[in-house]
């Protein structure tokens, strides 16, 4: 840890802590298996019965750096 680290230890956001806190308890419980973790979400979409809105995805340039 450099001195400026020391001397400005970094600000935790408890807002932050808990949506990481609360995130791996979710992923623990699926059995950290990202597709079982991401059903498990959808099911509780489709449950709260808030309207989901889905985007359509933008065209990808053909060459890199080219606008879109």
């Amino acid at each position: 840890m450099t001195e400026a680290e020391q001397a400005h230890p970094a600000w935790r956001d408890p807002i932050v802590a808990e949506v990481r806190r609360v995130r791996e308890e979710l992923f623990a419980a699926a059995g950290r298996d990202i597709h079982e973790f991401c059903r498990r979400l959808r099911e509780k979409q489709v449950k709260s019965g808030h309207p989901v809105v889905t985007r359509t995805p933008h065209a990808k340039p053909d060459a890199p750096g080219e606008a879109v």
